[in-house]
């Protein structure tokens, strides 16, 4: 890989950089206000909806001003980046000894400010974009919880937005780690929000600790980079890394030092642990024990890219190792697919949307891996909208049906009255996210897997990456197919036993169903009425009730975007690109520029694409002798339509039930694999049986040493001369016949010794 990018040079960025518009600051600062504002609703005892408005109002707020900052930024003659600082956070110096190898004086610097760029407004504007309109959906969608536990989720949900803004818009990677960090806090929280269901406690509890594994390795890399480059400033790490870049281009990787090649592998494992690809991934799809909003916002679109903007910011010094971004693409790749095979397999509609969000993510690392940056972030993009979209509409059909998320359980919902919206707006997703010709996910995943093709050596990954096509189209239509269209038939899930009990107890949370939403459609008005009865049980009193107009709103303009985003892929680039449209351009003047194999892109102002002269077409790979960017639209255009037709005969043709379909004949041909894939593949009770397990032994064997062996040898210590004194205290009793008894005795035993002795 190494050989390859050794072909191709970045755009330098220097540390005299420009400052930026010092109101870029409010940006991150609103949603803080946001949290300040809920957390005093909290303390007043606020039961209306107030908090809701108010971090809807600030995320607004904060999405305007990042649309303003992004007109400013594309309308720039320069593309250069610039930075805006708020106050001195960090400024320590010392010094070092020159004899014993330091460089005399030397400082850590970290302000609060922020780093403005292309890669920066492209990331904020559907961070928050996304953000104030998933606050609108979840002013309704909890409303349930008005009072104390209102309060806590929004102020949670602002907190994390002010977090995700520190990660993305810092100018330093200490800032990046706060909003790191900050996100993997706001998670545990916002997981756990029903702290009284032991299943949403335990979710919150794996997310929070599987993080920290990765987040070590985030940190070491931090400090390795402080070490060698002195800075943890990005204009400063790019500008002394340029010569590294110029010893790459000369092919002379020798002249590039062991440290400065640890620093991405070190980076990678904090981006593996925050966007769940392997082995890290086992988080994830347990947070679907959160509240829908926030699976939508936190794990869907916003958070779990948090690794990818990693990878992308610093491209700079992973292109440095050789081995590097071939590890992310082999990592992305193997996540892709292993997800999918695990979300073929299961019936709950929102854990399958969770696999789908694993492996998505791998299909951006890829991307990462066969250097098309541009592909991997224009797939961030379009996944942001279409999977919150198919979250958000999952949520509504757990709103609406008492928690049931059982595809086995619900069927032509989009037929019932009053989901029509829902309906249309999963279908929108689905098309999306099978790639189906000419929407947003066709363009972005067409991208990483022309370019996976071309890059040489990576064919192996396209034909992986091509097959996760072909399976997420599949077992996204089969979840439409199952559940929105078909018979009318539906089950209220187990929340309808738990709306009874909030009657008469007003708790909204103490008995929450499925992934603990809390909701049952008999605490509300019914608008529906039941088609088919069921069979498990009595639904006569059941009478599932459509979204209302938050829901439905949010859902219209996310079904609107997720469409419209196509349309980026047209836009030609303000900065001159001719790759990837509007999000090409947004990529070309960033840190995150690169030229993969086979693109070729014009020069513009300050960023200079330097094309080496052996690179050619003839050097590149192609797909069954074509080139893979001309023929990979109809490829896999027919690849995600043969699964949507898959789909089509086995879950839908002919079915006339919603608990069964022609699938399930299928299954005794798989073996037990269809069981080893509904069960996850068992990576929970392998890391159980090789990691928990043997940790709770040797933990439980220390605790073991410590009580009966440190804590023994101290208690004894203690214990001798306690034991001692209360032997000889009855000898001190200052009662004269005793004193006078014990004197007779000792006169005994020594009359009998000296008898003994003279014997």
């Amino acid at each position: 890989m190494a050989g390859e990018a050794a072909q191709h040079a970045t755009q330098s960025i220097g540390t005299a950089l420009p400052t930026g518009p010092s109101w870029a600051l409010l940006i991150p600062i609103l949603p803080l206000v946001a949290f300040a504002l809920c957390a005093l609703c909290a303390a007043f005892k606020v039961k209306s909806k107030l908090p809701a408005w108010i971090t809807i109002l600030s995320l607004g707020a904060a999405f305007a001003l990042t649309v303003n900052l992004f007109m400013q930024v594309s309308n720039a003659t320069v593309a250069n980046p610039s930075v805006a600082i708020g106050f001195q956070w960090i400024n320590v110096h010392w010094h070092s000894s020159v004899n014993a190898g330091g460089t005399g004086a030397q400082a850590l610097l970290a302000n609060f400010g922020v780093y403005i760029d292309s890669l920066t407004v492209l990331w904020m504007l559907f961070v928050t974009g996304l953000g104030t309109l998933i606050a609108l959906y979840a002013s309704e969608y909890m409303s349930h919880d008005l009072g104390a536990g209102y309060c806590r989720f929004f102020a949670a949900f602002g907190l994390f937005v002010f977090s995700m803004a520190c990660l993305v818009m810092g100018d330093n990677l200490l800032m990046l780690y706060l909003g790191w960090e900050g996100v993997g806090l706001c998670s545990y929280l916002l997981i756990g929000y029903f702290y009284k269901k032991p299943a949403a406690v335990a979710a919150a509890k794996k997310a929070f600790i599987v993080n920290r594994i990765g987040d070590l390795g985030l940190a070491l890399g931090i400090m390795l980079t402080f070490v060698h480059f002195g800075s943890i400033e990005y204009a400063t790490i790019f500008e002394k890394a340029q010569p590294y870049l110029a010893s790459l281009k000369a092919g002379h990787l020798s002249e590039i030092p062991l440290i400065v090649q640890t620093i991405p592998m070190l980076l990678m494992i904090g981006a593996f642990g925050k966007s769940a690809q392997l082995p890290l991934f086992v988080w994830l799809p347990d947070a679907m024990e959160g509240p829908t909003p926030v699976s939508a916002l936190i794990h869907a679109a916003t958070m779990v890219t948090a690794g990818v903007f990693l990878i992308a910011r610093t491209y700079p010094l992973f292109v440095l190792n050789e081995h590097a971004l071939p590890i992310v693409a082999w990592v992305g790749t193997l996540t892709a697919l292993f997800a999918a095979t695990i979300g073929m397999a299961q019936f709950d509609i929102k854990r399958i949307m969770a696999y789908s969000t694993v492996s998505q993510l791998g299909y951006m690392f890829a991307g990462l891996g066969v250097m098309t940056s541009t592909g991997a972030a224009f797939h961030v993009v379009t996944h942001a909208f279409f999977k919150a979209l198919l979250f958000l509409c999952c949520g509504a059909v757990m709103h609406g049906f008492a928690g049931q998320l059982d595809l086995r359980k619900l069927s032509g919902v989009m037929k019932m009255k009053g989901w029509g919206i829902v309906g249309v707006g999963m279908l929108v997703g689905c098309l999306n996210l099978a790639g189906f010709p000419f929407t947003a996910g066709f363009y972005s995943k067409d991208m990483i897997l022309a370019q996976a093709f071309t890059t040489p050596g990576m064919a192996a990954i396209g034909w992986i990456l091509l097959l996760t096509a072909g399976l997420t189209a599949y077992y996204t239509f089969r979840v439409f197919f199952r559940v929105f269209v078909g018979p009318k038939h539906f089950e209220p899930g187990d929340e309808l036993h738990a709306a009874h009990d909030r009657h008469e107890h007003d708790h909204a949370h103490d008995h929450g169903g499925h992934a603990g939403d809390g909701h049952a459609g008999s605490g509300h008005d019914g608008h529906g009425k039941k088609e088919v009865g069921s069979e498990s049980r009595p639904t006569s009193e059941f009478h599932p009730h459509p979204p209302g107009w938050a829901i439905n709103t949010v859902l219209a303009v996310l079904a609107v975007c997720s469409l419209a985003a196509a349309g980026l892929y047209f836009v030609k680039g303000s900065v001159g690109s001719e790759h990837g449209g509007w999000v090409g351009g947004m990529i070309h003047g960033s840190s995150a520029v690169w030229t993969a194999p086979g693109e070729h892109h014009e020069a513009s102002g300050a960023t200079e694409v330097v094309q080496h002269a052996a690179d050619s077409h003839a050097a590149l790979g192609t797909f069954l002798g074509q080139n893979p960017h001309a023929v990979m639209f109809y490829v896999s255009g027919v690849v995600g339509a043969i699964g949507i037709i898959v789909a089509f005969v086995l879950h839908l043709m002919g079915r006339t039930t919603a608990a069964t379909s022609k699938a399930d004949a299928l299954l005794p041909a798989w073996g037990p694999i269809a069981k080893w894939a509904q069960n996850k593949w068992y990576v929970d009770e392998l890391y159980n049986a090789i990691i928990r397990m043997p940790l709770l032994v040797l933990a439980h064997t220390f605790h073991l040493i410590d009580k009966l062996i440190v804590d023994g040898l101290v208690n004894l210590v203690g214990w001798l001369p306690r034991s001692v004194g209360a032997a000889i205290r009855p000898s001190q009793s200052g009662q004269l016949h005793g004193y006078a008894v014990g004197m007779a005795g000792g006169i005994a035993v020594l009359i009998l010794i000296v008898l003994m002795v003279l014997h």
